[in-house]
């Protein structure tokens, strides 16, 4: 049996990730940073589908942290055939108001341990001459993100990192992908503390996407027809159009 290794997994696109690489016969090496939800998750996936659960906590916001996941991954004697960075959260608010120590933990689990697990599992799939690495970037990889500077910052981060992994990649067997969803129904919101606006995607529905993307070797998925379209927008009216959005999510949440 191969095994996915999926970040990010006891919700949100993780947890919908781990539900379709189940359902295609996939074992699961999942981790989170809360073992009571991370547990809840995996009893939920292997009550539902007839695979190998494993479950790996661990808070990828702490520096050192995806090495560690990936060490307790191999003393398991496990391998990740395919890996899913899915960890990863927003911080709201006018860049220098944010508390300090949440936005490093942010840039930590959303760029750092990334690049860590990418590293190291690319290693190991170029060896055996074949594997398929899943980052989760965002639309908003696609410009500034007034309001969620330092967010949207990391998520091109992720873009350009992956794109660029992919091309050193070519002619190794290994599929690189970067999944670009926008608005999607998930907790991300609830961590800002707002709630989720009108339009956005079912997570399932994302990570299908995701899914048979990586799979078919796709660089960049973008789900959904509303996204690729406002992807084709002007740079400077899309940050504008977001930094709007983003002040009114920040009146709401303050009850102004």
């Amino acid at each position: 049996m191969e095994y996915a290794l999926i970040t990010g997994a006891s919700g949100g696109i993780g947890y919908a990730l781990a539900e379709v690489f189940a359902a295609e016969g996939w074992g699961l090496l999942l981790s989170g940073s809360d073992p009571a939800r991370l547990a809840e998750a995996g009893a939920r996936l292997a009550e539902r589908f007839d695979t190998s659960v494993r479950l790996f906590a661990q808070d990828l916001s702490r520096p050192g942290s995806a090495r560690l996941l990936y060490e307790q991954v191999s003393a398991a004697e496990l391998e990740a055939a395919a890996l899913v960075n899915g960890a990863g959260f927003g911080l709201l608010g006018p860049a220098e108001a944010l508390d300090i120590d949440r936005e490093e933990a942010m840039l930590e689990v959303n760029m750092v341990s990334l690049t860590t697990l990418t590293k190291l599992c690319l290693a190991e799939m170029k060896a055996r001459g074949r594997g398929y690495i899943l980052n989760i970037a965002s639309t908003g990889a696609f410009q500034p993100g007034p309001y969620n500077a330092g967010y949207f910052a990391s998520k091109a981060y992720v873009l350009s990192y992956t794109r660029a992994v992919r091309h050193e990649a070519r002619g190794s067997g290994v599929h690189i992908s970067a999944l670009c969803p926008g608005t999607t129904e998930t907790g991300f919101f609830a961590r800002e503390e707002v709630p989720i606006p009108g339009g956005a995607m079912a997570a399932g529905e994302v990570a299908l996407a995701g899914y048979w993307g990586v799979m078919r070797n796709r660089a960049v998925i973008v789900p959904g027809l509303r996204n690729r379209i406002l992807r084709l927008a002007p740079v400077g009216v899309k940050m504008d159009a977001v930094g709007r959005v983003k002040q009114r999510q920040i009146r709401k949440r303050e009850g102004a």
